[in-house]
């Protein structure tokens, strides 16, 4: 209907056009301008409309994008999770995008979801904006389909703007001066030069003569900078609030207690220097100490199962197997992947698995199946200078086992006293399930394992 519209339009204001000419009709046909004549005034007419109204000219460009573009709404992230925060943009309006190509992150109570193209198309308008709440199934944006390139009406009205500002200059050519104006401004450009020449000295001492005021104002600033007392608030991230509530309820659920011991790191780090050239060289994997004290904590845990344990309602759940969590530190927070069924492996799949979800979670790439479930915690604060702590347990786990940097410190062994490169452990754990003679017990049996790490080769598998 529009288009049929917009054709009577043009048709009415021809003949309009034609009938204000009859007067000198004669004139414009023996010059032969009729058709140009009614052309001009058409194309006047037309475009004047729709500056005022503007309805044809959205008819005309945007209506077949209205009715081809597609909404694209928030994806299932996962049945736990039905909401999160929109956390930004990585497209703007009016950009091209292939399919499947990125074109917003939103942020989860424990991931981020990226959200991606369902098909080749411009975005072309946004239903959210960043930072609001946006619920599973939600309209998010709408994309035209369409391939890269292809031309729309909107960019042919842009380009009509640059033809248009190409044909004013001819009609600024019509008021030259004459060339006696012009010879008599040429002549009078050497003598404009000159003096040009001359004044270029005087800005320079004008500028010499302000670096005093610019340093004291410097020095005003930097004096503010220094004695400043401003505060800046930043809202909370879901994963953030997550967390903060998490460790809370920990708190204030679990009966906490945590034990410590001391572990001479001597033999682990000999087995380590002999042998981690030969494993990144076959299996191209760092062999680090972790491992070890996944291993050795598996081996501890067959033996005392209620370490592995969790408590539901009035029950209590045994496990015959050992999901791992391992916490890793991250710009947006502690996040804990976890390593399944760690008791079935040895000590190079278990550094394989923890560097695969390492390095997933410093590119922030985890998914949410990466960081669910979970039986037992290992949290390393000694790669960052941690001398010892008492690690949170991460509900609704029964025990966690910290572990920190290595110091060199004088201890006595067979009545002497050596120094040793030794570490502090510490265990946290509930109460509830575990007394204090499984628990210390169970840190006994980890030190014993790291201490002689043949020791671990002779139990059988876990």
């Amino acid at each position: 209907m529009l288009r049929t519209s917009a054709r009577n339009f043009v048709a009415t204001a021809s003949r309009s056009a034609a009938a204000s000419t009859r007067p000198a009709g004669r004139q414009i046909a023996q010059r032969g301008l009729t058709t140009a004549a009614a052309r001009a005034h058409v194309k006047l007419q037309f475009s004047s409309w729709t500056q005022t109204s503007g309805v044809l000219s959205r008819a005309g460009f945007h209506s077949t994008s209205l009715l081809c573009a597609e909404t694209v709404k928030v994806p299932q992230m996962a049945e736990s999770i039905t909401e999160g925060t929109l956390k930004q943009w990585s497209k703007q309006v009016g950009d091209f995008v292939n399919q499947d190509e990125e074109i917003a992150t939103i942020e989860t109570d424990k991931i981020d979801v990226s959200v991606n193209a369902p098909m080749s198309g411009t975005i072309t308008e946004f239903l959210a904006n960043e930072d609001d709440t946006v619920s599973v199934g939600q309209d998010l944006l709408r994309i035209e389909p369409g391939e890269e390139g292809a031309s729309g009406g909107a960019p042919a009205a842009k380009e009509e703007k640059p033809a248009a500002s190409k044909e004013d200059p001819p009609a600024k050519d019509d008021t030259k001066p004459d060339s006696s104006v012009a010879e008599k401004s040429e002549a009078k450009s050497p003598a404009q030069e000159q003096p040009k020449k001359q004044e270029a000295p005087k800005p320079a001492l004008a500028k010499s003569e302000k670096p005093a005021p610019k340093d004291n104002t410097k020095q005003a600033v930097e004096q503010k900078v220094a004695g400043s007392r401003n505060e800046t608030r930043v809202k909370m991230s879901r994963m953030r609030t997550t967390i903060a509530k998490r460790l809370k309820q920990s708190q204030e659920v679990a009966a906490s207690l945590t034990t410590f011991n001391e572990i001479d790191m001597s033999a682990l780090m000999k087995f380590r220097t002999k042998y981690k050239d030969l494993i990144l060289k076959e299996q191209g994997v760092k062999l680090g100490f972790m491992s070890a004290f996944a291993k050795a904590s598996c081996l501890a845990l067959k033996e005392l199962p209620a370490g592995n344990a969790s408590i539901d309602g009035d029950s209590i759940i045994y496990r015959d197997y050992v999901d791992l969590s391992v916490a890793v530190a991250t710009e947006k927070g502690l996040v804990t992947p976890i390593v399944r069924n760690a008791e079935s492996m040895g000590l190079i799949e278990i550094e394989q698995a923890i560097a695969g979800l390492g390095k997933k979670a410093r590119d922030n790439k985890l998914a949410l199946e990466d960081m669910s479930g979970g039986t037992f915690t290992i949290s390393n604060g000694g790669v960052f200078g941690s001398l010892f702590g008492t690690p949170i347990l991460n509900m609704p786990q029964a025990a966690i086992l910290g572990i920190h940097a290595i110091k060199e410190k004088p201890v006595v062994v067979n009545g002497e006293i050596v120094i040793r490169p030794m570490m502090i452990v510490a265990l946290t754990y509930d109460h509830r399930l575990l007394d204090g003679r499984e628990a210390v017990t169970m840190l006994v049996r980890i030190k014993e394992y790291i201490e002689d790490p043949a020791r671990m080769l002779l139990e059988p598998k876990a």
